[in-house]
């Protein structure tokens, strides 16, 4: 892609890749005029709109640039910004929200276990502490009675987790093995994001020692567990390095559409399961094995094909998630297949297994589009189908109620009112599942509708599911709209490794902020 006048900022991504950058961790790039002063920055009376999905890691950001007691790091404490967020990133935030959650779930596998008086431990390390929580849970952040929740601390020494693939995992492992000898503790889900989150890099022999260890560790539970007479499930919220490779042999690190594996141990019994199901079947088939009826709500089935009376309910059980373990017959850029897993290979020829659709509409997403951990783990512990907010935002824009959004109706209006700005903000990508650029491009359509003067949009990078440099061709796809609409500047450009954090590590979010807010970062100029 050559440079060119009218896709300055499609150019300057371009050449930050020649200086060996790339989009996940892509410094900031920002516009500036003749004068080199900083094009469009956030100003007191703006609007802002971040039109990012799924929240977890869209709440630190919000924060710096909403909250009037911030004190992460130094802020403008003048700064008052009109703020809209396309979804509920976390109640208390003090945003207009376009699309409010439909509502807590209740009946949950943890409501019933929670209901029939048991008791459940829930153990990963930090990056996935709001998956086995608040999603599983059905977006309820609170403990339920009976319930803790452990979180193994991220580590801090390494810049991405290719550096160290085995992550946290020997401290998830020794917390889990104490909660298996704790005859009172009845349900311990345990999650390992070694393979979801290293094989987001393109380093593969760092993603091989991520699966290596995963499936080691996996060993040392179940043993254990075997010796303390417990019932084990095996599973996985969605797929991620079984499908490494794009048909033209690039790396693909993000998401897949695969199934995943499903395996139970029982302690006494040789079970047999069906052979095919979804991630739905998976809370009635834990229920089943507990003697529990599945509630009404849950439209899963239990993957049993025993007879509810043909042995006794368990008391106690493990439950694995091994993050981003997909199934793939396809051998070739099959990483989780080049890997030594001798305990995953036993365990599937030697228990009951099933394959379990994890992605598309089977877990309420778009038709054909890959799974993720969010809607993975929340349909796992809910036992139904839960339509997804993308999906809802999708039908919207379809049948144009989008254009009618209040809340994005009034933060627009306010800056004409104001004679402000109106700034998007958000992931640039069509793959990802923090968000899509056709969102991008129907709030660009409302923006001109409205008439509003000045459209700025501050754009953030990633690698993940997307081919080998696409950043580019995604920053030129929303220059050529602003051309298109004659509206609009992409003004500031930045890898979402530094706008999307959701470990506190304030230091990476100071520097979106400084970016957006005091034009600071590489300059570009502009026409």
């Amino acid at each position: 892609m050559g440079r060119d006048v009218n896709f300055p900022m499609s150019g300057a991504v371009c050449s930050a890749y020649s200086r060996n950058e790339e989009d996940e961790t892509l410094s900031p790039l920002v516009l500036v005029d003749q004068n080199m002063a900083p094009a469009g920055r956030i100003r007191s009376g703006d609007s802002v709109i971040f039109y990012n999905i799924r929240g977890e890691r869209e709440i630190e950001l919000t924060r710096s640039l909403t909250e009037n007691t911030f004190r992460e790091f130094p802020v403008d404490p003048n700064l008052a910004v009109n703020f809209a967020t396309m979804i509920e990133y976390q109640k208390g935030l003090n945003v207009q929200v376009a699309f409010e959650p439909l509502g807590t779930l209740s009946d949950t596998l943890s409501d019933v276990i929670a209901a029939h008086g048991l008791t459940q431990a829930k153990i990963t390390e930090a990056e996935k502490a709001v998956h086995v929580g608040y999603f599983f849970n059905g977006k309820k952040a609170d403990l339920l009675p009976g319930e803790e929740r452990i979180i193994i601390p991220t580590r801090k020494d390494v810049k991405l987790f290719d550096e160290a693939p085995e992550m946290s995992i020997a401290d998830i492992t020794r917390t889990a093995i104490a909660k298996i000898k704790d005859p009172d503790c009845n349900f311990i889900l345990v999650n390992f994001p070694n393979v979801d989150v290293v094989g987001h890099i393109e380093n593969e022999p760092a993603v091989l020692r991520a699966i290596q260890a995963v499936d080691r560790h996996t060993g040392l539970l179940i043993d254990e567990a075997l010796r303390q007479e417990i019932a084990v499930i095996v599973t996985a919220d969605h797929g991620t390095v079984e499908k490494w490779l794009y048909p033209d042999g690039g790396v693909d690190t993000g998401h897949t559409d695969s199934p995943v594996p499903f395996l139970v141990l029982h302690p006494d019994r040789e079970l047999t399961l069906k052979a095919q199901g979804s991630l739905i079947d998976v809370a009635p088939t834990v229920l089943d094995l507990f003697g529990m009826p599945a509630p009404p709500t849950m439209t899963g089935v239990s993957l049993l094909e025993q007879s509810k009376n043909s042995c006794a309910p368990v008391k106690r059980l493990l439950f694995l998630i091994l993050d981003g373990w997909g199934l793939c017959e396809n051998t070739k850029g099959n990483l989780i297949a080049c890997a030594e897993t001798p305990v995953m290979d036993k365990l599937m020829k030697s228990y009951p297994s099933a394959q379990l659709s994890a992605s598309g509409v089977d877990v309420g997403l778009p038709p054909k589009t890959v799974g993720n951990s969010e809607a993975g783990h929340m349909h796992i512990g809910a036992g139904r189908r839960i339509y997804s907010d993308r999906l809802r935002i999708d039908e919207s824009i379809a049948n144009s109620d989008f254009y009618q959004n209040p809340a994005f109706q009034n933060t627009m209006k306010l800056a004409n009112q104001k004679g402000g700005s109106v700034h998007l903000m958000g992931i640039v990508s069509f793959f990802s599942s923090h968000g899509s650029i056709e969102h991008l491009f129907a709030l660009m359509d409302m923006a001109k509708q409205l008439q509003v003067s000045r459209l700025f949009i501050h754009s953030m990078l990633g690698r993940r599911g997307e081919q080998a440099q696409s950043g580019a061709r995604y920053i030129q796809q929303v220059e050529e709209k602003c051309l298109s609409l004659q509206l609009g500047q992409v003004v500031s450009v930045i890898g979402r490794y530094w706008s999307m954090d959701r470990e506190e590590n304030w230091d990476r979010i100071e520097k979106t902020y400084r970016m957006l807010v005091y034009g600071e970062g590489n300059a570009v100029p502009g026409k």
